[in-house]
């Protein structure tokens, strides 16, 4: 199943050793391999030097110690036969007159490259120097090591022959170079990076060396599989905690506990194809002007089928603390007060109708009130209640604009709308698409004749969701001068409200908290007999939780239906069905591509995610793109 939906199992191994022992260390790697080939590991990195030790210092000039490391690396490929994983250890390698600090990659009896260390530290706490020399040394890339011929390079790129998977390798002090290999061979195709390391423990390193990682597979679009050795080496004058790294651009990282006496694994499922799309939109790597001379091997990936470690959230979009939920609301408001500003202060006229996303927009023209330090009367809040506006709606609507001091209007759109559809032949008592468009347009002209009158602007209401969906009037809540929800999708909506609420004590926070608790409902539809809503939206599209899921996944990283249909049946085995979630993606699929109209005219608003739809920005598609390919493999599951 994994390499079906582009998925790469790696480890992180920090192996237990004896200094300058390396037959007896071999046997520990063995055991560890054994074990990633029981959780069904594809490619499992142990760390810098890990065949004799990182601290064996003047005795890596030893003749014996040399020879116990290409013992033990020729038991290793011997044991690597017929085993299928392809794994990557650290030892000494002679070439010519001088000794490299190398990576070697071993798998089913053969070594598929070797990779030495670029930069070699000899400040402070280390001395590499007095032992190894730099990959940039080398005077050749091909030797014989161990009766086989191995191309040995900082600029070599290992490619799967059957799956879309590339990886190079860094070895410690690179990833902390300006120049690390890494920024090179991503260049040349390598998707991810695999970094044995020997970084000892000093206060707030640990941190530190967690961003280098984060921020070099950020910058090269790569998965970044750290190890590094841990407290099994000497501690003569150094800690070493044997810290394990899996970071992936995405920003998804699992690290190990440090500090053990213990061997340590991690393991996790790398998104190749999560990567590779990402690389398919941001190409600014290719506008590098690199003259490395790039080395390239090919190896074989075992088909595995393993169920999947990785963990997908159900709210993709949430993945926020106070600190950002802050700097979103920031971003909202900073918008559009520039827009309130350029245009004189003017006045800022919204539609309120006591749910959650005029709610949202309402708090965000508070927010720019106070920025520019003008009256909350600037803002003109319009309830304007029809057939469908509960009493719930209607009071939570009054209390919300009184207690914030703003500019109150009241416009029923009731007689409004029964003239026009008598002017148009219209049954009032046919409930259909007509009866509740007429309303939701009826309301626009009233914003937009109020901001007129005024000299003020409408500020747009809906949010991401809903125009993913298509879920507006065209020309009706579809339109507005400037729209501070046009990238907050529903979830965060209501993640976003609850924040401000959390801060607020008194009627205003009571207002707030039935609000959230309110049902979403665009209120079109007559209410029942206690004039309670009758028109829940969740219950005609499903749910938004859903939908946000879809729809991150979708925009943000190119996923295909079959992959999206997958990770949500994991995500929400507790939740839904795998019959109610196809039936939501059926849905979803159909409205996403047939309501392309209604984005491609959107108004100006303000990005806040990584996913926008704007057509001025991050979507241009075309209205008439067919949706039944993607429906035809919906219907294959």
């Amino acid at each position: 199943m994994l390499k079906k939906y582009g998925y790469l199992r790696v480890a992180a191994i920090s192996n237990s050793l004896e200094i300058a022992n390396p037959i007896e260390n071999v046997k520990e790697i063995i055991r560890l391999i054994d074990l990633a080939l029981k959780k069904g590991v594809d490619i499992a990195v142990f760390p810098e030097l890990s065949i004799c030790g990182y601290t064996c210092q003047d005795l890596f000039l030893n003749d014996d110690l040399y020879a116990g490391c290409l013992n033990a690396l020729e038991k290793l490929i011997e044991y690597s036969v017929n085993k299928e994983i392809v794994f990557i250890v650290g030892s000494p390698v002679k070439v010519s007159n001088s000794l490299y600090n190398c990576a070697i990659s071993i798998s089913n009896g053969k070594i598929l490259g070797i990779t030495p260390k670029t930069y070699i530290p000899n400040y402070n706490e280390f001395y590499e120097y007095r032992y190894f020399s730099s990959a940039n040394s080398l005077k050749t890339n091909n030797i014989k090591f161990l009766n086989q011929d191995v191309i040995i390079s900082n600029m070599l790129c290992y490619h799967a022959t059957n799956m879309d998977v590339c990886y190079a390798i860094d070895i410690c002090e690179d990833l902390w170079m300006i120049n690390a290999p890494s920024n090179f061979t991503s260049y040349h195709g390598a998707n991810v990076i695999f970094n044995l390391s020997a970084s000892n423990e000093t206060i707030g390193k640990v941190n530190y060396r967690k961003d280098l990682v984060r921020i070099q597979s950020a910058k090269a679009l790569v998965a970044y599989v750290y190890a590094s050795c841990g407290c099994y080496e000497s501690t003569s004058d150094l800690l070493f905690s044997g810290h394990s790294i899996i970071q992936e651009p995405s920003g998804d990282m699992i690290e190990n506990d440090r500090f053990s006496f213990s061997s340590s694994i991690i393991i996790n499922d790398i998104d190749i194809f999560r990567i590779n799309n990402e690389r398919k939109k941001i190409r600014t790597y290719e506008m590098n002007d690199v003259d490395n001379q790039f080395f390239d091997v090919s190896f074989d990936l075992y088909q595995k089928n393993n169920n999947l470690l990785k963990k997908y959230s159900k709210t993709p979009f949430l993945n926020h603390n106070n600190e950002t939920l802050e700097e979103i609301l920031n971003i909202q408001t900073y918008a559009l007060a520039k827009r309130i500003k350029h245009l004189g202060n003017c006045k800022m006229v919204i539609g309120i109708s006591g749910g959650s996303d005029s709610t949202l927009a309402f708090l965000i023209c508070l927010r720019v009130c106070k920025a520019l330090n003008i009256d909350t009367k600037n803002i003109i809040a319009v309830t304007m209640p029809g057939f469908g506006t509960s009493n719930r709606t209607y009071d939570n609507s009054l209390k919300l604009i009184n207690s914030a001091g703003a500019t109150f209007k009241e416009i029923s759109i009731k007689d409004a709308c029964i003239k026009h559809f008598k002017d148009i032949d219209q049954d009032i008592n046919k409930h259909d698409i007509t009866y509740e468009n007429s309303q939701a347009r009826e309301r626009t002209q009233i914003l937009f004749d109020i901001a007129n009158k005024e000299n003020g602007i409408v500020i747009g209401t809906g949010d991401l969701s809903e125009m993913a969906l298509g879920w507006a009037t065209y020309n009706g809540d579809h339109m507005a001068n400037y729209s501070v929800n046009a990238s907050i999708p529903k979830t965060l909506v209501t993640a976003l409200i609850s924040f401000i609420r959390d801060s607020q004590e008194g009627l205003i926070k009571e207002t707030l908290t039935d609000i959230l608790n309110t049902p979403i409902s665009p209120e079109l539809l007559p209410v029942d007999d206690s004039g309670n809503i009758s028109q829940i939206t969740e219950k005609t599209v499903g749910p938004y939780i859903l939908h946000d899921f879809f729809l991150y996944h979708f925009l943000r990283y190119g996923a295909s239906i079959k992959k999206i249909y997958m990770i949500a049946c994991l995500a929400f085995e507790n939740d839904y069905t795998k019959e109610e979630i196809k039936n939501v993606l059926r849905i979803f699929i159909k409205r996403f591509f047939t309501q392309q109209f209604k984005r491609n005219c959107i108004c100006d608003g303000i990005k806040v995610g990584s996913i926008a739809i704007s057509p001025r920005g991050d979507l241009r598609m075309s209205s008439d793109t067919s949706y039944r390919m993607y429906l035809k493999e919906l219907e294959k599951l």
